[in-house]
């Protein structure tokens, strides 16, 4: 089979190569970019051939990783943020202390201005902050800082964070996307509407953005820090894989992402391209929705976990890149539960389950998915496991924002996803996931609602002492996993294809594609 498999790859490149010239897209960016195109000769324009458009370019509204990695860094920035090692570094802000358990002060950096010549300041800071917990703003993301009550302009280049309650995990929430300040102007503009052009302090200056076809930033001459070496970045979305592989081959980008399994060989047997691989902090997860029958009952989501076969999936779907899961967090995620056990494959016990809860015979139901090759792949493994124990499974695949909508607002009964986890710390994971606040577009697309599973994430998110935290999240994660919520699948390996001429190209654990250092030869 493997011979069989290797042979389908290579015949795959061949025919890339041979009809290179039919799946080109050599269209322009608009009508006033550079037209030495794409991957320009001189390497000042950096190229990325993305699966999936950015659902909008407003941190206030973005619910994924997959948006927030086009913009996060690039055009705004945080009061802090992450260096190589995901330790807090100072970014907008130089320095700052916790005054007291409900009190943190931040120093900001002088003669740094926005884009459009706004000064930022402390005023600048406050009028963000403002904007994502204003109730008529209705962001999707204020409940990740509801424990914000005041944001407060000390002096120009002072500001303090007045908390309702002591909130350990402040400064893992600022330096994710959640925390990027944008121009006061910007917000007068666009108000409680989303931003459609995005002005922040960082190193590249938005252009312009043609949805479903690309996204342009210019260099920011004027910016602040190092500045980058690259004077104009294209992301250009590109649905089908062997496309954007090809773009790779023939100089027409320099970076392809995601990059599935499937394709790894093919970039392996290549001369120009090479591939990217890290350890994500964030974790892939077969999810239902707790609201919808049959899935109110925990026995029969019991049931499944108990039927699915998980490392003939891990094995013959991800071809083992990846890390079993044992949870939703990731390894490297501060509280993290080593010892967790997911369910063991035991049809006998599945069969006696849906017995139990009034199903000796199985259902029919759906599984939504988005349209990414080992997902799909995924769920036809579990379509086929699921007849096991008389479950009709009827897959469903949509394109990624469509996916994201139909989850988010509750229609759906099974799905496949997955949680990067932007900040590292296992709050970012059980809040947005698992607290009864966080429905819907926060993250909570189980809609699980559970008062004691709530307290523990409450109790965590004041503790100080580090050891009480981690048993607070062990706690929780051992109920989720009682109630079987979801079906932990891998734990995320971030992979791209890169061009050999890119120097200084990664992705954060957290999922955000990292490229103010590139250089391209």
């Amino acid at each position: 089979m493997k011979v069989k498999k290797r042979m389908g790859l290579v015949i795959l490149a061949l025919l890339i190569v041979i009809l290179i010239s039919g799946c080109s897209t050599k269209k322009q960016v608009n009508s006033n970019q550079d037209s030495k195109g794409t991957a320009s000769e001189n390497g000042e324009t950096l190229v990325i051939a993305r699966l999936s458009d950015a659902e909008n370019l407003d941190h206030h509204f973005m619910s994924t990783i997959n948006a927030a990695s086009v913009t996060h860094n690039k055009i705004y920035e945080g009061l802090v943020g992450r260096d190589k090692n995901a330790e807090i570094k100072p970014l907008l802000a130089e320095k700052w202390e916790q005054l007291d358990e409900t009190t943190w002060e931040f120093k900001l950096r002088e003669n740094v201005t926005f884009h459009d010549g706004t000064a930022f300041n402390a005023d600048a800071v406050k009028a963000t902050f403002d904007r994502l917990l204003d109730p008529e703003v209705a962001s999707p993301r204020a409940v990740v800082f509801k424990m914000v009550e005041e944001v407060k302009a000390v002096d120009e280049f002072t500001v303090q964070f007045k908390l309702s309650e002591p909130f350990s995990p402040l400064l893992s929430i600022l330096a994710s996307h959640e925390g990027g300040i944008i121009s006061p102007k910007t917000l007068e503009k666009y108000g409680n509407k989303v931003i459609a052009e995005p002005v922040g302090t960082g190193p590249f200056v938005f252009e312009s953005w043609t949805p479903g076809k690309e996204i342009v930033f210019n260099k920011n001459e004027k910016y602040w820090g190092t500045q980058s070496k690259l004077e104009k970045v294209i992301f250009k979305i590109v649905p089908e894989e062997t496309t954007r592989i090809s773009m790779l081959e023939t100089g027409e980008a320099h970076i392809a992402e995601p990059l599935s399994v499937t394709m790894m060989e093919t970039v392996e047997n290549s001369k120009n391209a090479e591939i990217f691989r890290s350890e994500g902090f964030g974790t892939e997860y077969i999810g239902f929705n707790v609201e919808k029958e049959p899935f109110d009952d925990a026995r029969v989501r019991k049931a499944i976990g108990h039927a699915v076969e998980m490392d003939s999936i891990l094995e013959g779907v991800f071809e083992n890149v990846g890390k079993k899961s044992n949870s939703l967090l990731g390894p490297k995620v501060f509280g993290y539960h080593e010892s967790l056990e997911a369910y063991e494959y035991n049809l006998n016990e599945a069969k006696r389950l849906l017995a139990e809860a009034g199903y000796p015979n199985g259902f029919e139901t759906t599984l939504k998915t988005m349209d990414k090759k080992e997902w799909i792949n995924m769920a036809e493994v579990l379509q086929s496991q699921l007849k096991g124990i008389g479950i009709k499974l009827d897959i469903q695949v949509y394109e990624y924002g469509t996916f994201v909508e139909q989850v988010n607002r509750g229609d759906s009964e099974m799905f496949i996803l997955s949680w990067r986890n932007a900040t590292g710390d296992a709050d970012y994971n059980q809040y947005n996931l698992f607290h009864s606040s966080s429905h819907g577009p926060a993250g909570n697309t189980f809609f699980y609602s559970n008062k004691e599973v709530d307290g523990l994430i409450e109790a965590a998110r004041a503790e100080k002492d580090s050891d009480k935290r981690m048993e607070f999240y062990a706690k929780a994660q051992e109920i989720e996993m009682e109630e079987s919520i979801y079906i932990p699948v891998r734990v995320i390996e971030n992979m791209a294809a890169i061009s050999k001429d890119v120097k200084g190209f990664s992705i954060s654990p957290s999922g955000y594609l990292e490229i103010n250092d590139i250089s391209i030869k």
